[in-house]
Formats: C-alpha cells, structure tokens, sequence
C-alpha cells in the first residue's frame, strides 16, 4: 500500500481554482444552515439535506467538501469561518468529484490546498467543475497532522465513482463517509458504481476500528449500522438481478419481478418507490457487462436493447 503523510507548516502555497462548473437546475433552497459540533475538533455544516465537515486545530481548519453549486452555503460558511475563527482554512479535501459535493470550494484557494484521490483530477476537469483542483493527491492511503490531529484518507478502490475517499478522524473516533454511509437513503441508479467493490467496502467500513460517529453526506448522523443496512439493501439487489438474469428473463420481466421482492422486503428505505426500477435498471446494466450469459446475444438485438429496454434479454 502506498502512503502519503503530510505535517502542516505555516508555509502552504495557494491552489489553482477549478473552472467554471455547470449550468444549475432550479431548484427552491431551504435555508436551514447549520453547525454542528460533533466532537472535539470536528463539525458538521450543511442546509438542504447535504453535509461536509471542517476539523478545527490551533494551526488551521482542514474542510471536507463543498456543496450544490447555487445554495449560497459554501459562501455561508466562509463567513462563518472568517467571524469564528482566528485562523484560516488549510486544506480543503474533496471527498469525490461530484459537482454536488465539491462546488464553490475555489472560495478557499486564497489560504488553503486542495487534496484528493489522484483519479479525481481527470474528473474535475474534462467536467468542468467549480472546484478547487487538488494540488495533492494519494493512492491508497494518506495521513495529514495539523495542530496535533490525526486525519487519515482512506481510499479503497472504486465504489460510488472510482475517486471515493473516507476521512477518518481515529483519536475522536469520527469517520467522515461522504455518499458511503447511505444507511436507509437509496442512490437514484448505480450510473458509476463498481457494485461489487461496493459490498466489500461496505463491509470493512461497517468494522472499521476507533469509529463512534459516522457523519454521511446526506441525512442525519448515523453509526456505522448505515454501512450494513446499505450493504444489506444492495446484496438483495444484486443477487435478485442476477439470478433472474441467469433464468434468462427479460429485463422487462426483471423490473417487475424484483420491484415486487425488494419493496416486501426494504419498502421502509427511503425514496424506495423513486428510485428501485432505476436501481433495478443500472443493476441489470453492471451484471450485464459483468457476466457472460451461456446463450450470446447478437449484435442486433444489443441494439434493440439499448434503444428500447423491453427488447432485452439475457439468454435464450
């Protein structure tokens, strides 16, 4: 495993800005900022539903994340930060390269660098996100020690995107889990999820030792039973899929089986009703390309399954 340990110094050159990001979809915003303390050193900032973090230290804030681009949160929390603290922020690490996650971190490029998984990059740019652009960046594993606090980077393969890290704070048991700790939050499809790593990481996040607090970037504090109840939604999913796929049922046949099995068995997972046929879809789509079925599909009818999913079969 590779690793990477960085001490802060006093000394931190400023990081390019990242460039202009997409077009912003309507959308009416709650306004229900907040700050919350949920340790000694680390807090929780959001509104809308979506959270980072910030770890304070007596040389400097390090802030995870950013968050949708037209909230006006990002700049909330600059403000706060200026008015609270007496020292500036350091680095800004960026948990993935969804837009939603990293928006408007090129605020904090004046003070601070920004780290990242060394896969982020390609992302942030040919998508031109408004994002700062790492100046650092790891492969396996990295730790960072500002003002005395411990803060790991963990990066264990691709899961949701192939960037995903996991800050983990060990000596106050926190675990930063952006998009990870999903608990009973579904995503809306599996678009640029390796399913299979997934699972995997799901369970060694779930036993992950000096964790007390889990702070996902959707949704309520959790524990790390979020890692289980997602894991456990997702192993359904998949075994469901492929075993109807093996039967050579089509993908049409497929919805409809599975949207009845899983709403009986996981119908109180949130959003459950808008997102499983998305879910059962890119599912599908995954173990498709995963799998060689005994009976091949032609090049037509490949076609005719891209074009129209009723068309789709997986077998003879």
């Amino acid at each position: 495993m590779k690793r990477v340990i960085l001490a802060l110094g006093w000394a931190i050159s400023a990081c390019t800005l990242g460039v202009t990001g997409l077009n912003a979809q309507e959308r009416v915003w709650a306004g229900d900022r907040t700050i919350e303390q949920v340790s000694e050193h680390v807090f929780r900032w959001g509104s809308d539903g979506q959270f980072g973090a910030y770890i304070l230290t007596t040389e400097g804030i390090v802030l995870v994340d950013g968050h949708y681009c037209d909230s006006g949160t990002v700049e909330w929390l600059k403000g706060q930060l200026d008015r609270r603290y007496d020292v500036p922020v350091r680095y800004v690490i960026l948990s993935h390269d969804h837009q939603d996650h990293n928006c408007n971190t090129g605020l904090f490029s004046d003070t601070a660098v920004g780290v990242g998984h060394r896969n982020i990059i390609p992302h942030l740019t040919f998508e031109q996100r408004n994002s700062i652009i790492p100046a650092i960046t790891f492969e396996d594993e990295m730790e960072l020690t500002v003002g005395g606090v411990l803060i790991r980077l963990l990066y264990f393969g691709p899961t949701h995107s192939d960037n995903l890290i996991q800050v983990h704070i060990p000596q106050e048991e926190v675990l930063i889990a952006i998009d990870s700790a999903k608990g009973r939050n579904l995503f809306p499809d599996f678009r640029d999820m390796e399913v299979n790593n997934q699972l995997r990481v799901m369970g060694t996040l779930a036993n992950l030792p000096d964790v007390n607090v889990v702070l996902p970037g959707h949704g309520p504090v959790a524990t790390q039973d979020a890692f289980v109840d997602h894991r456990r939604y997702l192993q359904a999913l998949k075994d469901t899929v492929l075993q109807h796929m093996a039967d050579g049922r089509t993908l049409q046949e497929i919805k409809t089986l599975t949207e009845a099995s899983m709403l009986e068995e996981f119908g109180d997972y949130n959003r459950i009703d808008a997102y499983l046929v998305p879910n059962i879809v890119t599912m599908w789509d995954y173990l498709y390309r995963y799998r060689e079925s005994n009976s091949r599909i032609t090049d037509i009818e490949a076609m005719e399954c891209i074009e129209d999913s009723r068309n789709c079969r997986t077998s003879d």
